[in-house]
């Protein structure tokens, strides 16, 4: 009986099959939205739902096409066993860690590496993806945190430490794990997916600061109900991706967790409001994104996220009369009670819109995020404080040749995570901190946005040329390091020397070697007033911090199996 229902299943619907390049990938992703920004690549995709299907594309370049090796494929298709890319990732810091949209990988001095290697099974709608990780770390020391900061900053740095999980080094050992990496098992039928995942996400158009949802972090357990594919309707075209997930600690204290101050001990314990000792968290997140019928090519949609205890979900919080539910991401948008006693106050939520409009006629792209941390009193309160917990990026791209006929990308990229100056009257707090989600927004210890941070603000540069043979980059970047705390920790004394800037240069360069694609990134990097250290009784009173330099290299080699000939 069993084997009829699936049968029928399998002949009533259209099923589809469609291969993803993981995260982990992201380089050749970004190829195919390069060509698209160069008119060379026909798709109804919004690139604002990542990872990626290839199904989605239509794609003149067969190596682009040839990156699964098939081992076993039914006349139909409707059977198929591939083989998957080889991911191999080096990663390496000389001073400290510069650490960005990298998956697995953990801030980390010295050399790091992944592997990742798995199969793709496809029976009817039924899609299974094996692509477990291997992860090592050398997780050497480094100056982090001043221990020369008085006492007084440093228990103001830990108002955030003890609002999230964002150690400054994973443990004192080095780190190697396995784990089920870029895994999945899906049921596809036309276009529309609902499985289990651990794959990395990535929501929203920026292309180096997704505000909301990122591969910052490691991935995280979920399951998932999505659009594979853009679904046609009277007024235009939709996509969406609602999950429904478990959030970890990272398990490692912050540095200086034995200090204290005025008698008290900085450093809190993770903990959820019951007490309970450290605790997972149930999350919950929805994208949705919608392109116009009289628009071409413009995209615009919302993203709404909600994490709470495990603890508070399972009924440990015996104090309230009320529970959270299943589905807390659909409570109510605006913020109706005060009291910290609430069922709402104990929901961390953030919610927001973007855009992304690509001109084909002209290779022009410009897209937006802005996003809120804070629910709002009401639509007047809205109107009243936009600015109030907001962050939000603006991005502009620009093809071009030049005399020779060569195509470049221009890209700028501006976020800001900073509060705004609404703080002065109504703190917000900064973004991905929580006063009653003490692990903040993060997964094993890691960001699940903005790959620059709470507090932090970028601005980024670049210019690309593309040419059939190799891609080549150069890069500028000035990140802003966690203003929000500067002000807090200094505003009193007025000191306006300290602010921590990173002035990073970038050269990058991809190149396919027939199964092999390459991507290297070197990157000097100088930090300005370097975590904000600077010598009080030095003469004259504007003179240079702490100013350090740190080189990084990241290599990525993407090995796609041969197809076994008949």
């Amino acid at each position: 009986m069993r084997l009829l229902c699936f049968f029928i299943f399998f002949i009533v619907f259209k099923v589809s099959s469609s291969q993803n390049i993981n995260l982990n990938e992201s380089f050749i992703e970004r190829y195919f939205r390069d060509i698209q920004l160069l008119n060379e690549l026909d798709t109804k995709t919004s690139f604002t739902i990542r990872p990626i299907s290839l199904s989605n594309y239509e794609i003149s370049d067969d190596s682009y096409k040839n990156i699964f090796s098939d081992i076993i494929e039914s006349k139909n298709k409707e059977i198929k066993l591939s083989l998957l890319p080889i991911d191999y990732i080096f990663d390496y810091n000389s001073h400290h860690p510069y650490n960005r949209n990298n998956g697995t990988l953990i801030p980390n001095r010295g050399y790091q590496h992944l592997i990742s290697l798995g199969i793709f099974a496809k029976i009817g709608p039924l899609e299974i993806q094996i692509k477990p990780e291997h992860h090592f770390a050398e997780n050497l020391s480094f100056n982090g945190f001043w221990d020369g900061h008085y006492d007084a900053i440093w228990a103001k740095r830990y108002i955030g430490w003890n609002r999230s999980d964002i150690p400054e080094r994973f443990g004192n050992a080095r780190i190697n794990q396995e784990l089920i990496g870029q895994s999945s098992v899906k049921l596809k039928f036309k276009k529309i997916s609902i499985g289990i995942s651990n794959e990395n996400l990535w929501w929203g158009p920026s292309l180096r600061n997704s505000i909301m949802l990122s591969n910052h972090a490691r991935s995280f357990k979920h399951i998932s109900f999505e659009t594979h594919k853009p679904i046609n309707t009277k007024i235009g075209l939709i996509e969406w991706q609602f999950v429904t997930g478990r959030l970890e600690l990272s398990g490692f204290k912050p540095p200086g967790s034995d200090r204290t101050f005025q008698g008290q001990k900085l450093w809190i314990p993770e903990h959820n409001q019951a007490r309970q000792g450290p605790d997972w968290r149930y999350f919950q997140a929805l994208i949705f994104t919608y392109n116009p019928k009289w628009l071409k090519n413009f995209y615009i949609g919302t993203i709404r996220w909600a994490q709470l205890y495990g603890g508070f979900l399972q009924g440990e919080y015996n104090w309230l009369d009320e529970k959270p539910g299943y589905f807390p991401l659909f409570t109510s948008l605006f913020k109706t009670s005060p009291d910290l006693a609430d069922v709402g106050s104990q929901i961390d939520e953030a919610g927001g819109f973007f855009f992304r409009w690509l001109m084909k006629e002209s290779a022009t792209e410009i897209y937006a995020e802005y996003h809120f941390n804070d629910a709002k009193v009401n639509l007047r309160d809205l109107f009243l404080d936009s600015k109030h917990s907001r962050a939000v990026t603006i991005g502009f791209r620009k093809a071009f040749k030049n005399k020779r006929d060569k195509d470049f990308i221009f890209s700028y990229e501006w976020t800001q995570m900073e509060q705004s100056g609404s703080r002065i009257i109504r703190e917000a707090g900064s973004w991905y901190y929580h006063f009653m989600i003490n692990s903040g927004y993060t997964n094993h210890g890691e960001v699940m946005g903005s790959a620059i941070g709470p507090g932090s603000n970028s601005h980024y540069f670049e210019i690309l040329k593309h040419d059939e043979k190799y891609r080549a980059s150069f890069s500028f970047e000035i990140v802003d390091v966690d203003n929000d705390f500067y002000y807090l920790a200094f505003e009193s004394a007025q000191d306006f020397r300290r602010y921590w800037k990173d002035l990073n240069f970038k050269i990058g360069f991809e190149k396919k070697f027939k199964n092999i694609w390459l991507s290297t990134n070197l990157l000097y990097q100088r930090s300005l007033n370097y975590q904000w250290q600077l010598d009080d009784y030095v003469e004259p009173y504007y003179h240079p911090g702490k100013d350090v330099n740190n080189f990084h290299a990241n290599f990525k080699i993407i090995y796609s199996i041969p197809k076994l000939k008949n």
